[in-house]
């Protein structure tokens, strides 16, 4: 049987001509960054694995062909909470008691300013000093003697350059003193912040967010995204399960808020989830009624919303523990089903290397850390050409817009023409429109979590590079001098700290006010943060106190350290080659200095849990192969929901949605094939039979593998798939199987 070429060697890298770092160095595919700058109106070359780092595996067993997510519902997600519950949509009905949300008369601030806040206000003195203090008192007076909302002008405390401190008069006012609010606005240099105070308005009768047009009220509101009169008994944030189906959550979410009449900041979540997919997840969105977002359920396409209830706070992201995968790998062609069987086995037992996988570095033609490099550099000008610029491989009308703003800078007419889904260009080219050859500003209108995404990508792409040269230089069977690990138990020695989320300079958690944030992307925030590194002895090694599991690398920033071998040379050695200093910043631009990140810990080998697979034979390949959740609803009632058409080789063609599941009938005659040496490298289903019952039978039978794993957040399952197949998981590798 036909099957496709697969390297093999003895190596653990499974590349004959792997030489030791130079080869990652010197690929021939990879990009180089002095010619970019110097060509920056030339298109690109698409990404490549071998581009971004990504060139072994832990196994020397032959892969196999299979085609990932010819289906978007071949890739199921589910997100994994906090608790370790996997996420499903189970219920879209909003729950009854979404009657008791508003109260039925609005609360006066009178009705809470009546007493006197004397002690309030000596404690405040205590944490913020006597100017401060009298400030408030002053402006609690207007308060409590029955001013206007609008004689009652807010008041701005005291410069304030630290983040705790500055977090600690928040919380006062959280605990202390309800009926005020806070925010934080920039201080008289770059270097603080101030925290400003002010009445409430949406808690005192006749005020709140309408009462007055935004350009009248002078500045932003605060809560004030969803129902302004909101029981105390409730919380404040409706959480809802979100199912969607070959959409990304931004854009899933965009939809929504625009049908709420809400802004798209308002939701919060954990993580995004792969667009070509069908993907559940947990989402927030503050004082907004469970009715209200079940009653657009029947005009979502591709979309649901359920499994409602209130909660006192909102998601942030890296609030989730992984996420559960159910992959369906088609058109599997191998020389033995003994072939597969053992790449499974294998995959369950030892694991993959934890790369950053191809979504990290963008789906388009300029990789997003070809743009990051640029942003650490500081070349303005360039990042904004790249962003704007034509490039390959992208749909005819799409190209046409940016050919059209190239030749003739038309930003207005651009902007017509260009898509709302293009969030980076639209808002690169308001902002110039604004403040023409500002390069800079316009990258910083860009939303937060977007254009750090780039940083990140460029930290990503380096660690990816190390995490190959540990693999070839070291092998994957033992632990080495000089290795990096997380500290167990009271080993303490050559210790550092591991790290926050590199949003620390930016008082992005200073509040709970959402107005303030943009619009999130999901960067990632990193794994096991306050857990302490140390650097592996020969005693350690003697002692058996650690393994080859148990190895991490550093994403580049100002408070990591790196391993004591040879593999810290090739985080500065490829820095190096694209102009970047890892120590030193040529800019004072923090958010885009590596330097002024904190940096984190990411494990480089990484094992699939509670890991499951099943072989399947099929006839008809638009028949879905595994079960949605709202597949599931539907079989218990029938649910009045459009959905996503399929694309299959590459056509838009509507699903046979209308497909009965297998009969009962039919599971008579499922053939199992079971295999009792999984111990410990994950469950065989077995081998069934799924007969088609729409279309013709007549088609030839194909195999399909279909797997169900865990992973933890920021893991790619791709990379998992990559290291049974032994292929490359790009979208246009995978396209030319179909």
């Amino acid at each position: 049987m036909w099957r496709i070429p697969v390297v093999s060697s003895s190596s653990s890298c499974l590349l004959s001509s792997l030489k030791p770092y130079l080869f990652v160095c010197n690929n021939k595919r990879r990009f180089n960054f002095n010619k970019t700058r110097a060509t920056t109106t030339s298109l690109m070359t698409s990404v490549d694995e071998s581009d971004v780092g990504i060139s072994c595996y832990i196994s020397n067993l032959p892969g196999f062909r299979g085609v990932l997510k010819q289906r978007y519902s071949d890739f199921i997600v589910n997100e994994v909470d906090t608790d370790g519950n996997v996420v499903r949509l189970t219920c879209l009905d909003a729950p009854p008691e979404d009657v008791s949300v508003v109260e039925p008369a609005e609360t006066k601030v009178s009705d809470q300013t009546n007493k006197s806040h004397d002690v309030e206000i000596e404690s405040f003195r205590s944490l913020a000093g006597d100017a401060d203090a009298e400030r408030l008192e002053a402006l609690i007076g207007q308060i409590t003697s029955g001013n206007s909302e609008d004689s009652i002008s807010p008041i701005v405390l005291s410069a304030n350059s630290d983040k705790s401190h500055r977090t600690a008069i928040h919380n006062f006012f959280k605990e202390n003193l309800k009926f005020l609010v806070t925010d934080t606005v920039d201080g008289p240099d770059a270097s603080s912040k101030c925290i400003r105070v002010r009445l409430n308005s949406g808690g005192k009768n006749s005020g709140g967010r309408n009462s007055k047009k935004r350009k009248e009220r002078g500045d932003k509101p605060f809560d004030s995204r969803g129902s302004e009169n909101w029981s105390e008994h409730v919380g404040k944030f409706l959480r809802f399960h979100l199912y969607k189906e070959n959409k990304d959550t931004q854009e899933a979410l965009g939809l929504i808020a625009k049908m709420l009449g809400i802004q798209p900041r308002s939701f919060g979540f954990a993580g995004t989830k792969d667009k070509r997919a069908v993907s559940t997840q947990r989402v927030t969105v503050f004082k907004q009624h469970a009715s209200r977002l079940a009653a657009l359920n029947k005009r979502l396409f591709g979309i649901q919303a359920g499994d409602f209830c209130y909660v006192k706070e909102g998601l942030m992201l890296g609030q989730l523990q992984g996420n559960r995968f159910t992959v369906t790998l088609r058109g599997v062609i191998a020389d033995s089903e003994d072939v597969i069987k053992a790449a499974a086995n294998s995959l369950g037992r030892h694991g993959f290397i934890n790369y950053f996988g191809l979504q990290r570095f963008g789906s388009g033609s300029v990789p997003t850390h070809l743009v990051g490099a640029t942003l650490l550099r500081g070349e303005w000008k360039t990042a904004v050409s790249m962003i704007l610029d034509p490039r390959e491989g992208e749909r005819n009308d799409i190209s046409k817009v940016r050919e059209y703003y190239k030749e003739t800078e038309d930003i207005d007419g651009t902007l017509r023409k260009l898509p709302r889904y293009l969030v980076a260009e639209r808002s690169i080219l308001q902002c110039l429109k604004k403040c023409p050859g500002n390069y800079l500003q316009a990258l910083k209108a860009i939303p937060r979590t977007l254009r750090m995404m780039y940083v990140h990508s460029y930290q990503s792409y380096l660690w990816n590079h190390a995490a190959s040269v540990r693999v070839q230089k070291y092998g994957i069977e033992q632990i080495v001098v000089g290795d990096l690990v997380y500290c167990k138990g009271d080993d303490t020695e050559k210790v550092m700290v591991g790290v926050n989320s590199e949003c620390e300079d930016d008082d992005c958690n200073e509040t709970d006010d959402g107005t303030t944030l943009d619009e999130i992307l999901g960067a990632d925030l990193p794994e096991e943060k306050y857990k302490l590194v140390k650097t592996v002895t020969a005693e350690d090694i003697n002692a058996g106190n650690y393994t080859i599991d148990d190895v991490i690398l550093p994403m580049p920033g100002s408070r990591v350290i790196y391993p004591m071998n040879d593999v810290a040379n090739v985080y500065h050695d490829f820095a190096k080659k694209d102009a970047i200093n890892l120590t030193e910043s040529v800019h004072n631009i923090k958010e885009f200095s590596i330097t002024s990140m904190t940096g984190s810990y990411r494990r480089v080998f990484q094992k699939p849990m509670d890991f499951e697979w099943e072989l399947l034979r099929y006839t008809d390949g638009n028949k879905p192969l595994a079960e949605t959740d709202l597949d599931i609803i539907a079989k218990a009632r029938p649910v009045d929901v459009v959905k996503e058409p399929e694309s299959t080789n590459g056509n838009e063609e509507k699903d046979l949605v209308d497909c009965m599941k297998q009969s009962e009938s039919d599971k008579n005659d499922i053939e199992h094939s079971t295999d009792n040496s999984q111990a410990d490298c994950g469950r065989e289903v077995g081998v069934t039979q799924v007969e088609s019952l729409c279309g013709s039978n007549s088609q030839e039978s194909q195999l399909a593998l279909k797997l169900g794993l865990t992973l933890p957040s920021s893991c790619y399952a791709t990379m998992a798939i990559r290291e049974l197949l032994k292929t490359s998981t790009s979208v246009a590798f995978h396209k030319t199987l179909n």
